[in-house]
């Protein structure tokens, strides 16, 4: 049994385009084997055709493509394979074979695989427990991941001295009263030039 998805390479509607390469996105990142038929290639008329005839137009007078088919079987269009994939109902909606809770020789995305998996904390109790095993220059930060005292983030060590702030305020306002009576000293020179 093989995944067929029927595309169209040159469509200029660009939620068609969206559409297949999210379809095609998803099947790859669940290693779901499939061919894609690009209905608008030369020589490929037959399989727009059979595409057409086979599957069902829901908006538009055709079936728009992304089309998905199992061999012959038509499983759907976009909003079914989209559907499907959010109930995790994807290997249903594609008749694949699923033993085990593995699809292909890989778990489905959504079951837990025990074999090397790390345990998350659930709970603040539990992190405790988790943080008392840790060396003494260890914690953990709020992610549950043990951070060594070394790459805690460094404070500034510069002790600031009372007064700094107001004395460099106070500084940049006499420079200002400098400069304005700077200025209206010109103003009055070119005043008397006249």
């Amino acid at each position: 049994m093989v995944v067929k998805v029927y595309i169209s390479g040159i469509s200029g509607n660009k939620e068609v385009k969206k559409r297949q390469q999210r379809v095609l996105m998803i099947l790859d990142s669940k290693n779901i084997g499939y061919t894609t038929l690009d209905i608008t290639e030369p020589g490929k008329e037959s399989d727009k055709e059979y595409m057409q005839q086979n599957s069902k137009a829901k908006d538009s007078k055709y079936p728009l493509p992304p089309q998905i088919f199992n061999d012959d079987d038509y499983c759907g269009d976009y909003d079914e394979f989209d559907l499907a994939n959010e109930n995790d109902e994807l290997e249903k909606f594609l008749r694949i074979p699923v033993q085990n809770g593995h699809l292909n020789g890989t778990t489905s995305s959504r079951e837990g695989s025990t074999e090397g998996d790390q345990q998350v904390p659930q709970s603040h109790e539990e992190l405790g427990r988790i943080d008392d095993q840790l060396p003494e220059e260890s914690t953990l930060d709020k992610f549950g991941v043990a951070v060594e005292d070394d790459y805690k983030m460094e404070e500034d060590t510069k002790p600031a001295e009372e007064g700094d702030g107001e004395q460099e305020e106070s500084g940049r306002e006499e420079e200002k009263e400098e400069e304005l009576d700077e200025k209206e000293n010109d103003s009055d020179e070119l005043e008397g030039e006249e």
